[in-house]
């Protein structure tokens, strides 16, 4: 993950990784976790000062050289200790990284996780994969109304992309009012229904063929294997910064259950859970 290394040297504004790790809302009791080691900037590295401990306002520091924002979910609580892990470990800067943690007491199924940088024209950057035929995620009566379906993707390329790894600019993002056009689009679900699959469609309507395309490096998605029958899957062809275990399978069960994928050894070298622990599920 040098890449990822380089993020955080970044000395431009701020910018939000955004690794969206969102989950079925169940009672979950709290596991107990191993102290990680404390990461400190490297002395080669142009870092920006760390981050003072008792500062209220580091969430919108300019110190931040990334802010990471993760939903949090209690079934997902041990990938999210992973992540966070990982990010500092391969990090030249950890010291100035800022962690975001969002939850709600209720979430909607869909998975996520970090790219590189902005370019200039899109508010969002992520990997995307324009031979992917995305048609599944709406329903026929979207499709059948041309008033929708062509006036949604009316004058651009629309192209698939994974919201578990996206790189947001909040400033353009808030000057395009992006937030109140997805909201739209999920009022207009609750009306009609018109997409399926969680909260993916509403973001494919809005910025589908309008995001930075950046290496697919940064998402090697589907590592939590086939949907439905549970296959694993291996790597994408071609040099890898991050992996992505979207997917129902999470490397945790499949390591607590003895039946790992070859690539949940990986994730395991991140795993913080105590061995003694156990995560009851109510």
């Amino acid at each position: 993950m040098d890449d990822m290394a380089k993020l955080a040297q970044m000395p431009r504004a701020p910018l939000l990784v955004l690794l969206l790790m969102l989950g079925v809302g169940a009672a979950v009791a709290v596991p107990e976790y191993r102290e990680a080691p404390h990461f400190t900037n490297s002395a080669a590295a142009r870092c920006p000062p760390p981050l003072p401990a008792t500062d209220a306002d580091a969430a919108c520091s300019p110190h931040a050289a990334v802010h990471v924002a993760m939903t949090l979910d209690a079934p997902y609580l041990r990938g999210t200790m992973a992540a966070v892990l990982s990010v500092l470990r391969h990090a030249s800067c950890p010291e100035s990284v800022h962690f975001h943690f969002l939850a709600s007491s209720s979430s909607s199924p869909e998975a996520a996780a970090a790219v590189r940088e902005l370019r200039d024209t899109a508010a969002v950057a992520a990997p995307e994969y324009c031979g992917a035929n995305f048609t599944a995620y709406f329903t026929p009566g979207f499709w059948a109304s041309r008033a929708l379906s062509e006036a949604a993707f009316a004058g651009r390329r629309a192209c698939y992309f994974n919201t578990g790894v996206m790189v947001l600019d909040l400033p353009r993002w808030r000057r395009a009012g992006y937030t109140a056009q997805i909201e739209e689009w999920m009022e207009l679900q609750r009306r009609v229904r018109i997409y399926e699959l969680g909260s993916l469609p509403p973001f494919l309507l809005v910025f589908a063929g309008r995001i930075a395309a950046v290496d697919h490096r940064w998402n090697q998605h589907g590592l939590g294997g086939d949907n439905y029958r549970g296959l694993c899957r291996g790597l994408h062809a071609g040099a890898v910064s991050l992996l992505h275990w979207s997917g129902k399978g999470k490397p945790w069960d499949r390591l607590d259950a003895g039946k790992p994928c070859p690539l949940d050894a990986v994730w395991a070298k991140y795993d913080l859970l105590r061995p003694a622990a156990a995560i009851e599920t109510s």
